[in-house]
């Protein structure tokens, strides 16, 4: 079985490497972990962005950035983010979802990428998809404005099972580049959560997957930025699934229930929906946490539908874009 862990541990590598080049630091804890900072002291860059969010999705898929596709009108034109893998359930569900809240004293960072397949953080979801990972590295993906001390190293290394100077810790606050390009990164990954999460789905029938996002431009605080580049995705993100259907599931009603738009709280920029749940994410629909348009293709019958519709005006409002 593919490692996330081994097979990102070489863009990991490349990333420390070329530090100064993206425009990234890495600091040797005392405990011999690595910290590889890409947007806390640093300014970072687009290639660091797409290195951390290839680290995200364990080196499973492929990433890149483009100027002239996804959202490009005569209103608002932002680069995007193109996400393509023939591994759609661990890449994104066994790796890149953000399913480990990692709170070490006084430290709290989002965890997503390939160490929570070693923690299986959280267990059901490697439950669901079949995986596995006994890799002797844990690579996490830290979303969080402070970097990471030992204990919070030695935190990992012990729930994952690994000797500590074999953690690798890459860190990006919501506020920056590099957190805006991840975020963004997730727009496959939006689908595939709310298929297992939400529409009780076996995502393991689907077999390829791609996507594409607008990155948010840094219009704020993490507060902001974690509206803002919400948004992108749900209303500007596309996706394209090939799932292998099995008699009795309901291809059209999937793609009808899927986009963002299905969900109640839709048609507001997603900080206005957080302020009015009293910024308690558990009063907010799930169903909201995903693409703006979808495309299934049936791999089993040919059939080819699509749902949803991306937002400008929204996109607009969530960034006080103004053209002039």
């Amino acid at each position: 079985m593919l490692s996330v862990n081994l097979k990102a541990l070489p863009i990991v590598k490349e990333m420390m490497e070329k530090k100064e080049e993206l425009r990234i630091e890495v600091k040797t804890l005392e405990n011999g972990a690595k910290v590889i900072d890409c947007g806390v002291n640093v300014p970072g860059s687009f290639e660091a962005g797409k290195a951390f969010t290839k680290v995200c999705l364990g080196g499973l898929a492929e990433v890149g950035i483009a100027l002239e596709e996804g959202l490009n009108s005569e209103e608002i034109s932002l680069p995007s983010i193109k996400v393509v893998t023939s591994h759609p359930a661990v890449s994104t569900l066994g790796s890149q979802k953000a399913g480990w809240v990692v709170k070490v004293g006084k430290y709290f960072a989002m965890g997503s990428g390939p160490a929570r397949a070693l923690a299986k953080m959280p267990k059901s979801t490697y439950e669901e998809i079949g995986y596995e990972d006994n890799a002797d590295v844990a690579i996490l993906c830290l979303e969080s404005s402070k970097l990471p001390d030992e204990d919070v190293a030695q935190y990992v290394a012990d729930k994952c099972g690994v000797e500590v100077e074999n953690v690798y810790l890459l860190v990006a606050p919501t506020a920056s580049l590099v957190g805006s390009i991840q975020i963004s990164g997730r727009v496959v990954e939006n689908g595939t959560y709310k298929m297992l999460e939400v529409l009780n789905f076996d995502v393991k029938k689907v077999k390829y997957a791609a996507g594409i996002a607008p990155i948010a431009p840094i219009v704020g605080d993490d507060l902001v930025m974690m509206g803002a580049t919400n948004d992108m995705v749900l209303y500007g993100g596309k996706t394209y699934y090939y799932i292998e259907s099995e008699e009795g599931d309901d291809i059209e009603e999937l793609c009808r229930k899927l986009p963002s738009s299905a969900s109640p709280d839709y048609g507001k920029p997603f900080l206005e929906v957080f302020k009015a749940a009293n910024y308690d994410f558990y009063k907010i629909d799930k169903g909201i946490f995903a693409p703006a348009v979808v495309t299934l293709n049936d791999i089993r019958t040919g059939k080819v539908v699509s749902s949803g519709k991306v937002d400008v005006e929204v996109i607009k409002r969530s960034l006080n874009y103004k053209r002039i």
